[in-house]
């Protein structure tokens, strides 16, 4: 195996605070009322002369998704002393409307058959019409943050060309034994924290910040995304499907070179099972065995640490709060997650 991450010693000092802020018993309670702003503002968002493309928005959007990224970005701006949130709504709106398209395609290109505990959308609606209903949600996504000044349009746009550059890159390393621990950070550093960073930077700006602060609140969210998708990864070796409402192993049997998987390469059922286009249960299940034998999902959980570290550390540079404590908490529960 190549590559590797060693657990620090302990969380921030941010962290340790939040844990033992009893008012606080889970990092998004306090901004509850934000988020279910964020959620009437998606039901009206994805209304359409057409029902079909209503429907298939709605049975994604709605089949339980964590929404991480509103609640990040609706913290980062709060921590930032953000008042007014009426436009913090319609950001949050819009980056999880960019995320949801994405995920419809993604089932169509991974040839998903289930998601968050259901049948994927391609299967339950076709191919044709979840493609469409992708771009429907691209092009209200669009809509509702056009109305905004012209550099938050091109940071959001920005982070959609990074998640397509993210997704074209993933494919070229598909199956492909080459791919390197760098080339993983670079694709998901496109591909899922683009999302995170656009948000948190959007927030810090629309909270008033300085151009030095809205930069740290960028890395935050860069960070914690990062750390995001690694137990994410983590998840698909060692979850319960049942859970996480995703079948396990499907990095494997899609050749996603997801960080398991590039550090257990060296591993003879890893490599078999990664490299075969049509891998068979049961050599997703001897891959499995290696990796969790090797110890790979713990180091994988110690690395996702790590980037937590340094979202909290650029987190530590705000104004203590309970909403800095409170998205200092919610980073920690993101990794140690179990679905």
């Amino acid at each position: 195996m190549t590559g590797g991450f060693a657990a620090p010693s302990c969380l921030s000092t941010v962290t340790i605070a939040a844990r033992k802020a009893s008012s606080i018993s889970h990092g998004i309670e306090l901004v509850g009322d934000e988020l279910d702003r964020v959620e009437q503002r998606i039901a009206d968002v994805i209304r359409s002369r057409e029902s079909r493309l209503t429907r298939i928005s709605d049975y994604l959007i709605n089949a339980g998704g964590k929404r991480v990224r509103p609640a990040v970005s609706m913290l980062v701006f709060r921590a930032c002393g953000g008042k007014d949130i009426t436009d913090m709504v319609d950001l949050s709106v819009s980056l999880e409307l960019i995320h949801t398209a994405t995920l419809l395609h993604d089932d169509i290109i991974d040839s998903n058959d289930t998601r968050r505990g259901q049948a994927a959308s391609p299967v339950r609606f076709g191919v044709a019409d979840t493609l469409v209903t992708g771009d429907f949600l691209f092009s209200r996504a669009f809509e509702v943050c056009g109305r905004f000044e012209p550099q938050i349009v091109a940071w959001a746009a920005g982070a959609c060309i990074q998640l397509t550059e993210g997704e074209i890159m993933q494919g070229r390393f598909r199956h492909n034994t080459e791919v390197s621990e760098q080339d993983y950070l670079e694709i998901i550093s496109r591909k899922t924290a683009s999302l995170f960073a656009a948000g948190a930077r959007i927030a810090a700006h629309l909270a008033g910040m300085s151009e030095r602060d809205v930069d740290r609140m960028d890395a935050c969210g860069r960070a914690i995304g990062v750390a995001f998708q690694m137990i994410d990864d983590v998840l698909d070796v060692e979850g319960d499907a049942t859970r996480t409402g995703k079948r396990v192993g499907t990095d494997l049997r899609d050749g996603n070179p997801s960080l398991p998987v590039v550090w257990g390469l060296e591993l003879p059922a890893v490599r078999a099972a990664f490299t075969s286009d049509d891998v068979t249960d049961e050599a997703v299940d001897a891959a499995i065995a290696e990796l969790q034998a090797a110890g790979v999902p713990q180091r994988v959980r110690a690395g996702a640490i790590e980037h937590a570290a340094v979202a909290e550390e650029a987190l530590a540079t705000l104004p203590p709060s309970p909403y800095r404590d409170a998205l200092a908490r919610f980073i920690a529960e993101l990794v140690d997650r179990d679905l």
